[in-house]
This record gives C-alpha cells, structure tokens and sequence, in this order.
C-alpha cells in the first residue's frame, strides 16, 4: 500500500468552510469516514472548536452554496444534503452527501479515477489548510492525479505535495510518519532558523517571515508546525536522553 499526503490552501473568498476556520485559529475539522463511487461521495467530519466558533462552521456546512468536496468555483450544479449528527461541548459531527455532476468533481473522484477501488481518505482543515491523506494500492498514477487536482481547483487555490511513500502504518495525522518532513517544510524551518524566528527574543514574526518567502501566513505557519511536530516525533524515537552523571 502506499501513502499520498498533500494539501489545498484556500485563498479568501474560495471557500465558505475555510473563511470560516480562517478566523477561528482554535477550530478544526477533520474528517470521520468518506466514501466515493462514480456517482455520489458520503462523509462524516468532526469539528472541534469552542462554542462561537461551532456555530460559524455549523452555519458554513448548512447553509453555503456547497462543501469544499466540489472543486468546481461555481459547484457546477452538483446537489448535496447535509445534517447534524451530534452537537456537544466542543464537539460538531456533520453528515454530508452528494451527487456529482459533469461539471463538478471532488478529490475523491479525481482518486477513485486515476488511483483505483479500495481507497482510504483523511482529512484534516485547519484554517485555509486543507490536508488529504490518501492510503492506495500503488497501482495507479500519481502524477496524472495531482495534474488533474492542480487544473480543477482553479486560480484561488494552491495545492502543495507533501508526501508520497510506502503506508507503513494505520491512518493517523497527516504526515506524521519518518519521512514526514516536504522540502517545503524544510525551507521553512531553514529560513525560520536563519531569520531568527526562534531566537529569544524573536528577530522577525511569522508574519514578516511570510512575506519574506512569498508565502501565506497561514501556508507558513502550517509548515513549521508540521516541521516542528516531526523533529520532535524523530527526536523522542531516537530514544530518550541518557541519565546524567551523578
């Protein structure tokens, strides 16, 4: 089995869900199950988050035009159902159904197409950041898959790869296994280093840094968190530190 992580970052104004994460840095979605046939795609996602920012993505998922599974700008006249399972204290589960159309597919569509049956997805939405893990048989086309994500999600939307390996291990976080860290994110830990983003106290902020590079705040701030998240994950699998000299 192999492993295809990679993420969408949603510029202002592309997608309601994403707008609405954007201003809530605390929430998060991250999806429970998703299935896809030729025809439909079914999901249930879990949000976490305090109350005021529940309300807002409980009011994205119902009430905007479409989800971000269509990747169509205009959603094309695909139809969708969704519902709320469960409501409790930091908590929102969402059921969420559609049919697709001619003019509008989905991530797992454009997968089901290139990578084949027997396909496993988690998701996780953190602000503008839109994070696939993809678990196939490695039989397919990798390249041809991530031509077709890059030509549907149109001008507003970047898509970065992060990682393509062997699946070693059960789906978990995005990315969080030995060879988790992109060349992306490595350039970003670099110029964080350089620039003296962790020096006390800090010569330049996320921000600054951004521009710098040319890239979204919440692009750059996403990279050095997963960067971070694998040096210490390689860090504490290293083995732990021997005891000191009495």
């Amino acid at each position: 089995m192999r492993e295809l992580v990679f993420a969408l970052e949603y510029g202002p104004g592309s997608n309601r869900v994403a707008d609405t994460l954007a201003d809530h840095a605390d929430a998060r979605v991250r999806s429970l199950s998703l299935h896809v046939t030729a025809e439909r795609l079914w999901r249930v996602d879990h949000a976490t988050g305090p109350p005021e920012a529940l309300d807002d993505v409980e009011a994205a998922f119902l009430e905007a035009d479409y989800y971000a599974d269509c990747l169509a700008a205009d959603h094309a006249g695909a139809t969708q159902s969704t519902e709320v399972l469960d409501r409790a204290d930091g908590t929102l589960v969402v059921y969420s159904d559609w049919e697709r159309s001619p003019d509008c597919t989905s991530v797992p569509h454009i997968a089901l197409d290139h990578l084949g049956d027997g396909l496993l997805f988690d998701t996780v939405h953190e602000g503008r950041h839109y994070t696939w893990r993809i678990i196939h048989s490695g039989g397919g086309d990798v390249a041809a898959f991530f031509a077709d994500i890059e030509a549907a999600v149109g001008e507003d939307v970047d898509t970065e790869m992060l990682r393509t390996a062997t699946a070693d291990g059960p789906t978990g976080e995005a990315g969080s296994g030995p060879e988790a860290l992109s060349a992306e994110q490595a350039a970003a830990l670099r110029a964080a280093v350089e620039h003296g983003y962790y020096e006390t106290p800090r010569e330049v902020d996320v921000s600054e840094l951004a521009d710098h590079l040319d890239v979204p705040r919440s692009t750059l701030t996403y990279r050095l968190r997963r960067a971070e998240a694998y040096l210490a994950k390689r860090h504490v699998a290293g083995g732990r530190p021997s005891a000191p000299p009495r």
